[in-house]
């Protein structure tokens, strides 16, 4: 799969694959050394799983991770987001879409695709009875904000909530903002997380 994702990668013009690793504390190591933008990470490794690699690499400070899953591995990659990812793909994600979301990432942006979050979060929270986290810290925001976050939740781009609430998309981008600020979040992808574990939003919403 390494040999596969390097032919696709390296085929394009503006990324370069600066290093392999067969297993978790070995790509801890080389993301320290080689300090590339966006670490492509699997979840199921041996020495140390890439949950544990993700929280290492992000809380460091060292690189982005983007973290390779599948739907029997959902806890995991919930877990992977919550240790600082910038989002997750499936494995059998078409190859241009593996790199438009490295692009993404790479650029400061979270890739969250809303039709997996939601079945990732619904086997999840149905898992562990309920939701994970007291609504409270949501009092922080405006009904406004809420709004706003309630959208992010389900996916929507910032151009189309902007269309959605008769915003201008400069407007939205702040309070979008203004959210992930109040809340302590790091980007789109833990807001996401949160509007679920919070019940703000629950599986299935549309």
């Amino acid at each position: 799969m390494r040999v596969g994702f390097r032919m696709v990668l390296g085929a394009q013009d503006d990324m370069e694959v600066v290093g392999e690793a067969g297993d978790g504390r070995a790509a801890i190591a080389m993301a320290e050394q080689l300090r590339p933008d966006v670490v492509l990470m699997d979840v199921r490794m041996p020495v140390l799983d890439g949950v544990e690699a993700t929280k290492a690499i992000t809380a460091a400070g060292t690189s982005k991770v983007l973290v390779m899953t599948t739907f029997d591995l959902d806890e995991y990659a919930l877990s992977a987001l919550r240790s600082g990812a910038s989002g997750f793909l499936l494995k059998d994600t078409p190859p241009a879409h593996l790199v438009s979301a490295l692009r993404s990432v790479a650029s400061g942006d979270a890739v969250v695709s809303p039709s997996v979050t939601r079945r990732l979060l619904d086997r999840f929270l149905g898992q562990s009875g309920g939701e994970l986290r007291d609504a409270k810290v949501l009092d922080a925001l405006t009904e406004r904000e809420r709004e706003v976050l309630v959208l992010v939740a389900q996916g929507l781009s910032n151009t189309e909530i902007a269309r959605k609430l008769f915003l201008s998309e400069a407007t939205v981008k702040t309070h979008v903002g203004r959210v992930l600020s109040k809340l302590d979040l790091r980007d789109r992808v833990q807001a996401v997380v949160l509007a679920y574990e919070t019940g703000l939003v629950r599986p299935g919403d549309l």
